[in-house]
């Protein structure tokens, strides 16, 4: 455990810095300032300020890990205590998480720079670089947190911000419906990552990395327990970085502005996933039948993606494909137990895809768009698996079928109850067509089209409540005009006399004295 004096223990600026960026963007968006161009400049200082900061504290700890030969499990604080169970807020800091921390500070520098030149007068410029500084403050906590319910936190941060820039083009359907489909592939990772985190709670009461690798260290180490906690997390795992049966999701991710393509897909959420397989090592080589299917699924997701980029027509989608091979050659690294050569692929791929998907615009202008790359032989002569490898082998069709698109008919479902009921009960106006409104206020014409009321209405009822509380007027208003305002002299007079009698007690009860002997004679009531 690191002393509290240690400069280590400042360790929590790192995702913070970035947090804090995105928070004062909110507000200079709020203000009403971030207008034209005199409004990115704050914009860009907070993003690239904050990037720079990061990059500078992280090489500074790079340094005193390096040089004092200090490391281990750093607690800042608790954030919760439920029972007997404590959620500290800790980090794990040893030479790869600072390292890999390092490297994503670094790309991250780069591409808030390359980003500020890329969207200048975006309209969605601000919204940008505020959900890249919620995914750059969150791929930090997956990096350096000491336990897995922090890790979670970060985790959630990072498919917030995807979700917000592939949907960064709001106005396009295609933008919104890939975005919708990505957010459900992922949320089926997010489960798993609770069922493993729910698990570990039970099982050691505690989440923290240290406590996990302790545990499985025990010679009454229970592998039962192990493997349903292992299958959770690798459930989360490979959806977020889109192994099989989960990689249609991320060619649908590049709907989203290059340098998002670059930093989240290419080089560093992709891989988070693989980081979460490597802080769980010393768990999986007590489970080697899971590190068996560790080795099939990283297998075969390396063909998918090799064969189906083989066919693409455009540099980023065959970009991507090639990120999903090397990706799954990384979780086939894991399952043969070469977690550090994994490690390594996985710094030096990010490096690399990072650059090359910066460089897509450029290469687009260079190549053009519509041709295949060079396609080997052996495939353009088998005909089934070059129609497999056009049709991503039917796997974005079944993802559609199986998972977007019921939802998004439940949805719709949902809207017409929305409008045809309840919107009638609350009598809020329905978004519905003319002859879909069953008001009987306002008559319908011969064709079935609306007619003006003939009479002068002031106020119309919309629904069912709307109906009631005009007859519930218009009867008050009837009893008031004739009974009690009507001919009748002598409710006039009754009325009158008592309206006196009560500007009267008003008056006296607004005095001072009167006031507090009012006051007084309720706590004796009271009392």
């Amino acid at each position: 455990m690191i002393e509290p004096s240690s400069l280590l223990t400042f360790i929590f600026l790192i995702p913070l810095l970035p947090l804090l960026a995105s928070t004062g963007i909110a507000i200079h968006v709020l203000s009403g300032r971030a207008v034209g161009d005199e409004g990115e400049v704050l914009t860009e200082r907070l993003s690239v300020g904050s990037a720079v900061a990061v990059l500078l504290l992280l090489l500074i700890f790079d340094l005193a890990v390096f040089f004092d030969r200090v490391g281990g499990l750093i607690v800042v604080g608790n954030w919760f205590t439920s029972g007997d169970f404590t959620f500290p807020i800790s980090f794990a800091i040893n030479g790869t998480s600072l390292a890999l921390a390092t490297e994503i500070a670094f790309l991250s520098w780069v591409t808030v720079s390359f980003s500020v030149r890329y969207l200048h007068r975006e309209d969605g410029f601000h919204r940008f670089f505020l959900s890249l500084g919620l995914f750059l403050s969150g791929m930090q906590l997956v990096t350096l947190a000491g336990n897995g319910l922090l890790v979670f936190v970060g985790w959630e941060f990072c498919g917030l911000s995807s979700y917000l820039l592939i949907g960064y083009a709001y106005l396009r359907p295609t933008a919104t419906e890939n975005a919708l489909f990505s957010f459900m592939a992922n949320r089926i990772g997010d489960a798993g990552f609770l069922m493993g985190l729910a698990i570990a709670i039970l099982a050691i009461n505690s989440t923290d990395w240290h406590d996990l690798a302790t545990w499985a260290a025990e010679s009454d180490f229970d592998k039962v327990t192990a493997r349903l906690m292992i299958f959770g997390f690798l459930i989360a795992a490979i959806a977020k970085s889109a192994q099989l049966p989960f990689s249609p999701w991320i060619a649908r991710a590049l709907e989203g502005p290059t340098p998002s393509s670059a930093i989240f897909y290419g080089a560093i959420m992709v891989h988070a996933g693989v980081w979460l397989v490597i802080r769980l090592a010393p768990v999986l080589l007590h489970l080697p039948d899971t590190l068996r299917w560790l080795i099939g699924i990283g297998f075969l997701t390396a063909l998918y993606g090799w064969f189906v980029g083989l066919v693409q027509t455009d540099v980023k989608s065959a970009l991507i494909f090639a990120t999903i091979t090397q990706v799954g050659l990384m979780f086939l690294e894991c399952g043969l137990g070469w977690f550090t050569l994994a490690t390594w692929h996985l710094g030096l791929h990010a490096l690399w895809r990072t650059w090359q998907f910066l460089m897509a615009s450029s290469y687009m202008q260079l190549i053009g768009t519509g041709q295949m790359l060079s396609v080997p032989s052996y495939l353009i002569h088998r005909q089934g698996l070059w129609t497999a490898a056009l049709q991503r082998f039917w796997l974005d069709s079944l993802g559609l079928g199986l998972l977007a698109r019921p939802l998004l008919n439940v949805g719709h479902d949902l809207q017409i109850f929305d409008d045809r009921v309840l919107a009638r009960i609350v009598g809020m106006p329905s978004d519905l067509s003319p002859l879909d409104d069953l008001s009987p206020l306002v008559p319908i014409g011969e064709k079935g089209t609306r007619q003006e009321p003939e009479d002068d209405r002031v106020i119309c009822g919309h629904g069912l409540a709307g109906i009631l509380l005009l007859w519930a007027a218009y009867h008050f208003q009837r009893f008031e005009s004739r009974l009690i305002l009507g001919d009748n002299v002598w409710m006039r007079h009754v009325l009158h006399e008592i309206s006196t009698i009560l500007l009267v007690t008003e008056d006296l009860l607004e005095q001072p004295r009167y006031l507090l002997l009012f006051i007084i004679v309720t706590l004796v009531v009271i009392i």
